[in-house]
């Protein structure tokens, strides 16, 4: 079996020393070169060929975002960034994301040595989830995805929809997804429709300092309102819940959610199956869930759970994820209603909530 050839990018020459003896432990991975910045780095990628690039986002020369936009047009390779835990890195993360890129690492702002090393199992795991992205999932990441336009004016109030927000207190959706979440859940809420008004939990694996930019950009697309939960928060119809990085999400019996810092979850904080079983505890009514994109199996026994007390569990299709991991995960747990492809995604929760609300009003 062949190595995973990867390509190391940053300007600092430490931490290309760091990040190369880690992939160096690991015998499924050969680390075929390393470039100072950009510019050194759409060279060495051209003449290498690397099944992966772990790539800086601050450089000089050529910084890491335009090498991304240049290299996913020229040859479209699977990419780990590496990001600052700041506003300004989250934001810039997050475009690299939008970009083409798979997933990103955060890099330490203590004692680099010890911290990198600290995370050197999520360095590892993301190379290698990276190297399996198929080669054509690479070239679809570098289309721009379905998304509303960004209004320059205040939009005017729109007349009130026909159903009463009301009938939807009593339905609830739950959308969980890690690896290349953020690109699918921008393609999902810029989708729905302006009369979806069912209460929405999104757990999406990020750390800390993440979620709440990623939240601003979702609340940006879609038009439903869209924030970073707080603890005490009440369900609201129409309010999409996002868990905060570091945190699981889960749900009270007075419907307000708490967060916790319990112990990860399948190796992750916050946990879609942990927020899952707070539902099949605490929420009496229907449950619709959506797993998207995303590696490992978080969410496969909450939603089996869920399943089992008459939730509608969706799943997306193989041909649109980046990781088929949790979907699959759920899949094969038996639980899938429905195997959907992410453009469609959108329509089919639109559908499974107008259902449920249809047969509670009868």
């Amino acid at each position: 079996m062949s190595k995973i050839r990867v390509l190391v990018v940053d300007d600092s020459l430490f931490m290309r020393r760091m990040i190369t003896d880690i992939l160096a432990e690991d015998p499924e991975i050969e680390v075929v070169g390393s470039a100072r910045n950009g510019q050194e780095g759409l060279e060495m990628a051209r003449q290498l060929q690397p099944d992966v690039i772990t790539l800086d986002v601050e450089m000089p020369m050529m910084d890491g975002i335009t090498m991304l936009e240049r290299l996913m047009k020229e040859q479209p390779t699977a990419v780990v960034m590496v990001s600052s835990l700041t506003k300004e890195g989250a934001e810039v993360t997050l475009r690299s994301l939008e970009l083409g890129a798979v997933d990103f690492v955060t890099k330490p702002s203590g004692s680099i040595s010890l911290d990198l090393y600290k995370v050197s199992s999520q360095i590892l795991e993301k190379v290698k989830a990276a190297a399996r992205v198929p080669r054509f999932r690479l070239r679809a990441l570098t289309q721009p995805f379905a998304s509303r336009p960004v209004p320059t004016t205040p939009a005017p109030v729109p007349p009130a929809p026909p159903k009463a927000p009301s009938q939807f207190q009593n339905v609830l959706v739950v959308v969980g997804c890690s690896t290349g979440g953020p690109r699918a859940l921008t393609t999902l809420m810029s989708q729905l429709p302006p009369d979806f008004h069912a209460p929405m939990l999104i757990v999406q694996h990020m750390p800390e300092g993440f979620t709440r930019s990623l939240a601003e950009r979702l609340d940006r697309q879609s038009p439903m309102s869209v924030r970073e939960a707080n603890a005490g928060d009440r369900l609201q119809p129409g309010v999409a819940y996002l868990a905060p990085g570091g945190r699981h999400l889960k749900l009270a019996q007075d419907r307000t959610l708490q967060l916790s810092q319990d112990p990860p979850v399948h190796g992750v904080r916050p946990s879609v199956d942990v927020t899952l079983l707070s539902v099949a505890q605490h929420f009496t009514g229907k449950v619709v869930i959506a797993i998207l994109t995303g590696m490992g199996s978080d969410g496969a026994m909450g939603a089996r759970t869920l399943h089992a007390k008459g939730a509608r569990v969706l799943a997306e299709d193989e041909s649109t994820c980046v990781v088929f991991g949790m979907p699959r995960a759920v899949i094969q747990a038996g639980c899938a209603d429905r195997v959907v492809p992410l453009d469609q995604m959108a329509q089919a929760l639109y559908e499974e909530v107008q259902a449920l609300c249809k047969t509670q009003a009868a």
